[in-house]
């Protein structure tokens, strides 16, 4: 069984699948189901919330998944990571308004806005930097414009974004991209099936 992110990874790992020889017989991404078995039988592939594949792979729930390297480092899930997939490729960031120019370190604590509190909290930590983090599940880009936070942690893709709304790029976290997340025990109690999913997504992605 594959877990697969709803939203903007499910076209291009639908694709990624289909080039594999994984396909299906009706349209995955338009349907309400959730779970789906593929045209000859033989995969099984479930439909969750991105931040929620690594936790049916963690659990075995799912014996793969495709999610976001953004997602799995911040689950801190433990599954392995046989492939870089190559789409969805972004930066994770910590960002300013312009012309914001005291130094983090001058400031007694930094409020910092993100839907990535374990990553914001691990990065602002490993530089001995206080901060104080304001969970926010969409608009981040608002919080420094309207006084909520002085920086925010986000995912960063172009940064058009950013320039719409009058920030910028202050520090570049990580870089991010799909991966095949696989689980650890599945690994070893179907590892033929499992190889044999890794070689073909590894040549055809």
């Amino acid at each position: 069984m594959i877990a697969l992110a709803k939203g903007r990874f499910l076209a291009p790992s639908l694709g990624l699948l289909a080039r594999a020889g994984i396909r299906f017989d009706e349209e995955v991404a338009d349907s309400r189901r959730l779970v789906f078995d593929s045209a000859d039988g033989e995969c099984q592939v479930i439909l969750v919330k991105p931040m929620d594949v690594p936790t049916y792979v963690e659990y075995g729930a799912a014996d793969a998944g495709i999610a976001g390297r953004d997602v799995l480092l911040e689950s801190g899930a433990d599954v392995l990571q046989p492939l870089d997939l190559g789409f969805g490729r972004c930066q994770i960031a910590v960002a300013a308004r312009n012309g914001e120019s005291t130094p983090d370190g001058q400031r007694p604590i930094v409020r910092v806005a993100t839907k990535y509190p374990r990553i914001a909290l691990d990065h602002f930590n490993s530089k001995g930097i206080p901060c104080e983090l304001i969970p926010l599940s969409g608009s981040i880009e608002l919080a420094p414009l309207v006084g909520l936070a002085d920086r925010i942690v986000d995912l960063v893709e172009t940064g058009q974004t950013l320039r719409d709304n009058g920030m910028k790029i202050v520090e570049v976290i990580t870089e991010s991209s799909a991966r095949l997340l696989v689980n650890r025990a599945s690994y070893q109690t179907k590892r033929r099936e499992l190889v044999r999913l890794v070689d073909t997504l590894g040549a055809v992605r």
